[in-house]
């Protein structure tokens, strides 16, 4: 199979320029097209190339093409490429964007059919949730058993398939407060128009109903767009489907560009077998394969084709190179997480000092989760990273709430991490009571766990609110004293269960939510290797202070579904076991269908690298202080023999593996002796971590039992019994007794009250 391609004087260079079956795609502009372009084919190459012909032949002027992709970022390459090709006509072309953009210009032409205003406001995720809480408010309904989250998270689904308030069947109808669906999506479809305002999903939505039931917009759309075209046509959802076919059933010029075998997203809506069953709805389509790839070796293709040819829901394509050579798919064995990523580790310093720039080696991860491993042991031996479309590990704001907790336990003058969490989960904790506690610590010189504690003990705030925080503050003490008693991750997970926070994320139903519980799952895991919390506090300071502000080349550690659309040199893929990839969660909630998606979904990781791939799977996991066998991923054995490498480093059996555990005892005392100048490589923040490891001992946090009684304030002398004073809230009133900084006042309006000495004035 040869991509060679003779020159025609009577095309453009950069048409000639390209292979046959993205000529083929270029010059195919009549009737509908299906370009099933493969990972790394040039299909963006392929879709310009069809944009710039359309316009420099005159079959069309710039403003009678639609142009649809995904992502502005796409949109702008696109642009930027077709104005290289055909020069400042790019500039004529006005509905080339991504769905949402080109929607919402249309809507602003057609708002009054659906009864809003020309100038609407598009609101964001969190007025969604505002609004939806007031509505859930205003109709008694328990917001923490049914939290705004959850609405937002349906009624976005309900209209990533096209569905007004009137078309849920009873199903969907009782996913919300026991049959009120159809009733809170119309309330609030009601008050978005109320406030001449939409959400995302309005504008696609609102333009469905608008060409469903106006014949004369249709038609007006159907003659102004001669051609449509659209890229990565498999993330289509439902509405976005509906929308296209109504535009293009007319003419029939439709060209859609995507790979059924990177259908990553049902998560998020997308439906694969819209690109499936595009033959269907547009008869007599020209389907054109790109099937060379200008990325990969030709052992890194045949290991992803025989993975993927595993799923039955696909069209079928057979990825090809003309490149030579290249290294087998690697598949290692491992013991445990640990091991993984100290092996990931050490494969990437050999490439360093082989000249293989970081920049362009890539850790491509399942779940989020698994990336605490990697940035614990990169921290260790000073190898520079970052977490790319996503928070580093210790970044993420469920972790930064545990940590929070975990600080204020470990040091009640914490303030900054008192304030994070006091109201966190929802306590009823307001801004106006939290303003309190920071003047009351302003004026006591007291830290705010401090005042927070002699305020619950006065009159000075509501009976509800000085109730809530006084039995924080004995679950505080509660749990100080209960960390000398128990390990730091069984202390993690009383915390978590006591304060609520379990909760609040079982009763949140959004796929971020299970994230997030997984990701507390990973935090808690993780502190079962230190004995204390203060020893934990200090690795977890040591992390987060790494590489602040460098912009040294870094190793890129992200999920794979962040990774579609890019690729690197060196790959690493980790956690290929059952349970980890494909995931428990996907196989126990979408059965065959999602087990297709994971697969679809290794396929991308393996397609992202360009010379080496490397697959690894651990034999055990640690979860909830427990040893768990793992196996490996049955996509491990869906590989291809003759395209992978198998190696392990449990040959030996455990010895093996507890002798690279030695180095656990002294996290840096396997870098005594290696490499003096790796200091000066990495930076201010790895000069930090070596001096950390080895010029001071571990610091010690102040005693666990330390509570916020023992900040005690000097009294006030000038009160004395008998003292006429005066307080904001209640008025003129008359000592009655002094206990340190607190009073008894009988006030001449208000009665006897215990009060701070700081609230009041002489009189």
């Amino acid at each position: 199979m040869s991509s060679e391609v003779v020159p025609d004087q009577n095309v453009p260079p950069w048409l000639a320029r390209l292979n046959a079956p993205q000529r083929e795609a270029v010059l195919a502009t009549e009737g509908p097209v299906l370009m099933l372009a493969g990972a790394g084919t040039g299909k963006t190459a392929a879709l310009t190339a069809r944009l710039a012909w359309l316009v420099g032949t005159r079959r069309a002027w710039p403003s009678e093409i639609l142009c649809v992709t995904f992502t502005n970022k796409a949109a702008r390459e696109m642009r930027h490429r077709v104005g290289a090709l055909i020069g400042d006509a790019v500039e004529g072309m006005p509905w080339l964007g991504t769905f949402h953009s080109i929607c919402a210009r249309m809507l602003r032409r057609h708002a009054e059919v659906v009864g809003l205003q020309p100038n609407f406001t598009i609101i964001d995720t969190d007025d969604q949730l505002r609004l939806l809480k007031q509505l859930i408010v205003e109709h008694g309904v328990d917001e923490k058993r049914w939290p705004a989250r959850q609405l937002a998270g349906l009624i976005d689904r309900w209209k990533n398939r096209g569905l007004n308030p009137d078309q849920l069947d009873a199903l969907e109808n009782e996913a919300w407060v026991n049959g009120k669906g159809t009733q809170f999506y119309t309330l609030y479809q009601a008050r978005l128009r109320t406030l001449n305002a939409c959400d995302f999903g309005d504008l696609l939505l609102h333009m469905l109903n608008i060409l469903r039931t106006h014949r004369d917009v249709l038609e007006q759309y159907q003659r102004r767009f001669k051609y449509v075209m659209v890229d990565e046509y498999q993330d289509t959802n439902a509405v976005q489907y509906l929308w296209l076919r109504l535009l293009a059933q007319e003419r029939r010029n439709i060209c859609v560009v995507g790979d059924d075998d990177q259908s990553i997203y049902s998560w998020r809506g997308a439906e694969v077998a819209n690109i499936l069953r595009f033959e269907k709805d547009f008869p007599g389509a020209t389907v054109i394969r790109l099937e060379q790839n200008y990325r990969s070796t030709p052992e890194i293709l045949a290991a992803a084709s025989g993975l993927i040819a595993a799923n039955s829901e696909r069209l079928g394509k057979t990825l090809w190179t003309e490149a030579g050579g290249g290294d087998k798919v690697r598949v290692i064995g491992v013991w445990d997480a640990a091991e993984e990523a100290r092996r990931v580790g050490e494969e990437i310093e050999r490439l360093e000092r082989e000249g293989a720039p970081l920049n362009k080696v890539a850790i491509l991860v399942r779940a989020q989760y698994q990336t605490r491993e990697f940035e614990d042991r990169f921290v260790q031996i000073g190898l520079n990273y970052r977490i790319v479309g996503g928070f580093r590990f210790y970044d993420r704001a469920e972790i930064r709430d545990a940590l929070a907790y975990l600080r204020v336990i470990a040091q009640p003058s914490d303030d900054l991490a008192f304030e994070r969490i006091h109201n966190q989960p929802k306590r009823g904790i307001g801004a106006k009571t939290l303003e309190k506690m920071h003047s009351h610590a302003r004026a006591t010189g007291l830290p705010l766990a401090a005042a927070t504690l002699q305020l619950a003990d006065s009159d000075e705030l509501p009976a509800r609110a000085a109730g809530t925080i006084a039995g924080m503050m004995r679950d505080f003490l509660r749990w100080r004293e209960m960390a000398e008693a128990v390990t730091p991750s069984e202390l993690l997970r009383v915390v978590l269960d006591q304060s609520g926070y379990d909760t609040m994320l079982k009763a949140d139903k959004s796929v971020e939510s299970g994230q997030r519980a997984e990701n507390l799952t990973e935090l808690a895991r993780a502190m079962e290797e230190y004995e204390t919390l203060g020893d934990f506090l200090e690795h977890v300071s040591l992390v987060m202070d790494n590489d602040k502000a460098d912009d040294t080349e870094k190793v890129t550690i992200m999920t794979i579904h962040a990774a579609k659309g890019l690729e690197f040199d060196n790959v690493f893929l980790p956690g290929w076991e059952e349970g980890v990839f494909p995931s428990q969660r996907a196989l126990d909630e979408g059965g065959l269908a999602s087990l297709e998606e994971e697969r679809r979904l290794a396929y991308v990781a393996i397609t992202r690298a360009r010379r080496r791939c490397t697959i690894m799977h651990a034999a055990n996991r640690r979860i909830y202080g427990q040893w768990t066998s793992s196996i490996p991923s049955r996509f491990v054995g869906e590989l291809p023999a003759a395209h992978v490498a198998v190696e392990t480093t449990m040959t030996g059996g455990a010895s093996l593996w507890r002798a690279n555990w030695t180095e656990t005892e002294d996290p840096f005392a396997h870098l005594a002796n290696a490499a003096p100048d790796r200091a000066q490589q990495r930076g201010p923040g790895w000069q930090r971590a070596l001096a950390t490891g080895y010029e001071t001992a571990p610091t010690r946090v102040r005693e666990a039992t330390r509570s916020a009684a023992s900040f005690a304030a000097k009294p006030r002398t000038d009160m004395a019994v008998g003292a006429r004073v005066f307080h904001d809230k209640f008025g003129y009133g008359a000592v009655l007794s002094q206990d340190g900084n607190k009073l008894e006042i009988e006030f001449e309006t208000s009665g006897r009250k215990r009060v701070i000495d700081s609230f009041l004035k002489l009189a």
